[in-house]
């Protein structure tokens, strides 16, 4: 926890609920331990969606389909979500998920691992939601930025690790120490890039937020 816990859950009590499918899926998505975007961000991804009005959203982990679904209640119209998912159990459900929605022409899922599947994507992106394995994002990120295009915006989920992110490495669990060095080289990287300017803010587990901006050469 990296924010006080009353202070979210005041927060938390201003929402109103999401569509009655998403709100089915995520009870569906907790009863199961399937980890998904927590309240608040997902109210903050909502609003950065309305600002942005992005035409092509990539997501990089799917899960059940959850936040992709969130996502697509919030483009412009003739919107679309591309999502990427590699863990085999979780894709049926997620195409299920699509399915019950009724967003199947909306969400197109690339089934494989994202550093083999983000290598081989062209075109750009005008959003792109990095919500996968922590300790790949620094490998996702030269594609990500390939993909995204100029005024684009990258959030990526989670950057604080429950707030081990702040402590030494050798404070952190033997097991965590590679995540917790590649996350830190990750946002080091968001924040010292010239091609991105970058907020990275205590809401939720953390969120990075980028925009990539043109390079004169």
């Amino acid at each position: 926890m990296i924010v006080d816990e009353r202070i979210i859950t005041f927060i938390n009590s201003m929402d109103t609920e999401n569509s009655e499918i998403l709100e089915t899926i995520e009870q569906e998505a907790l009863a199961s331990d399937v980890p998904i975007i927590r309240r608040e961000m997902q109210s903050f991804l909502e609003v950065l969606l309305l600002m942005k009005k992005p035409m092509r959203v990539l997501e990089v982990g799917t899960a059940v389909g959850f936040s992709a679904l969130l996502m697509s209640d919030y483009l412009p119209e003739g919107g679309h979500i591309t999502t990427i998912e590699n863990y085999e159990k979780r894709i049926p459900i997620a195409r299920e998920n699509f399915r019950r929605a009724g967003k199947e022409d909306k969400i197109t899922l690339i089934e494989g691992d994202a550093t083999e599947v983000l290598a081989e994507m062209e075109g750009t992106f005008d959003f792109i939601f990095m919500d996968a394995a922590k300790g790949q994002y620094i490998h996702y990120l030269p594609n990500v930025l390939r993909l995204l295009s100029d005024g684009g915006c990258l959030v990526s989920d989670n950057v604080m690790q429950d707030g081990d992110i702040i402590e030494s490495r050798f404070a952190v669990e033997r097991r965590n120490r590679t995540i917790h060095a590649r996350m830190r080289e990750y946002l080091y990287e968001l924040k010292h890039r010239e091609d991105l300017v970058t907020s990275i803010i205590p809401l939720g587990d953390g969120v990075a937020v980028s925009i990539k901006q043109g390079v004169e050469k």
